[in-house]
């Protein structure tokens, strides 16, 4: 099979003929028809983002496509069904810790990296091989609608930090990072999720109206200045009362002075889920006042991807018509411009862009 392959941190994918995969118990293989290029994926293969991703590999955290082979442990899966491959590869020997890799991206620590040497192809190729439990049916689609389900690996996210959060119909929420890739499907996900209405802070004002017109007045924006308690006072005036949870989403270029803002907008005996990237690439962490959060019992929740039901959960968001892929703009690329795949998602990485690749 054809699949791109990153060789060294740093280097171009080399569009090289790889061996299928071979099926093993408790596992599926997957015909590729469309993957999602995040638009940090550069970074990543740069050495930026310092992955935990063992070379060579083929790349692609999960992907839209249509079984071709199954073990004896899928009693539901048929060939041909259209399916959403999970990237969240848990262990399956620790129930209540279980050791995690992204596969095809990255590893949380050692043991994410040890399953990662098993499970370690990703889905710029014709077909992946994936633990039985990460394939979600779909119903049926068509080979266009491929693309757009890709949105699913994006929405997937913010999802799992409103599940940790324990979102509830009618409450009031602010994205801290709103007018980012991620932060933007957090906005769609919670209106969808039933929020009274969105805060959404950001920079960008173009950005922020385009958020009020696709979802109207339920999102409230905020142009924010830099000033610390000046943004955050705005950030609750906006709201119109009580912020019940924050969901911080930014990446790791922000400072933390403009996460701190929006995290201590949240009430008393309000959530926060923490998501984005602070930190990651070195500088200082987020300090949060002992004080406040003890006084005002408030619940921090530190959230890394989502449970093992939320693929199929949000998935019937979709198909109840409360969540929309067709927001989406796509841009494909064919496998042999893989390259040109990842510059392009680097270039339009605003909300509701998405570039993939149809292998």
């Amino acid at each position: 099979m054809k699949a791109a392959i990153l060789k060294s941190f740093g280097s171009q994918l080399a569009i090289e003929d790889m061996p299928e995969p071979v099926l093993g118990t408790g596992e599926v293989i997957v015909d590729i028809v469309a993957t999602r290029v995040l638009s940090y994926m550069n970074e990543v293969f740069s050495g930026e983002r310092k992955y935990a991703l063992d070379l060579p590999v083929i790349p692609g955290p999960g992907g839209i496509g249509r079984v071709r082979a199954t073990g004896p442990d899928a009693t539901r899966l048929a060939i041909g069904d259209w399916v959403f491959c999970d990237p969240t590869v848990r262990s399956r020997d620790d129930a209540v810790a279980p050791d995690i890799t992204l596969q095809g991206l990255s590893a949380r620590d050692a043991g994410g990296l040890k399953l990662q040497k098993y499970f370690r192809h990703g889905s710029f190729a014709g077909q992946m091989r994936l633990p039985t439990e990460n394939v979600k049916p779909l119903g049926q689609i068509t080979s266009e609608d491929a693309s757009r389900w890709c949105a699913l690996g994006t929405m997937l996210v913010p999802y799992g930090g409103f599940l940790a959060a324990r979102l509830q119909p009618g409450e009031t929420v602010l994205v801290s990072g709103a007018t980012g890739n991620f932060g933007s499907a957090a906005v769609a996900v919670a209106l969808a999720m039933g929020a009274a209405c969105v805060v959404a802070p950001g920079r960008n004002e173009a950005v922020l109206s385009d958020l009020v017109r696709r979802f109207g007045d339920r999102v409230r924006p905020v142009k924010l200045t830099g000033s610390e308690n000046d943004d955050r006072e705005t950030m609750k005036r906006a709201a119109g009362g009580p912020i019940d949870c924050v969901l911080d989403i930014m990446p790791p270029s922000v400072s933390t002075t403009v996460v701190r803002a929006a995290v201590m907008t949240v009430r008393a005996n309000g959530r926060i889920a923490l998501m984005g990237g602070v930190g990651m690439l070195g500088g200082a962490g987020l300090e949060l006042p002992y004080n406040w959060i003890m006084r005002n019992c408030i619940t921090l929740h530190g959230v890394w991807m989502y449970p093992p039901d939320a693929a199929s959960r949000l998935i019937a968001l979709v198909r109840s018509g409360l969540l929309r892929l067709d927001e989406y703009e796509v841009t494909a690329f064919d496998l042999d411009h893989a390259n040109d795949a990842v510059a392009h998602a680097a270039a339009n990485a605003g909300p509701f862009r998405m570039t993939v690749i149809r292998p």
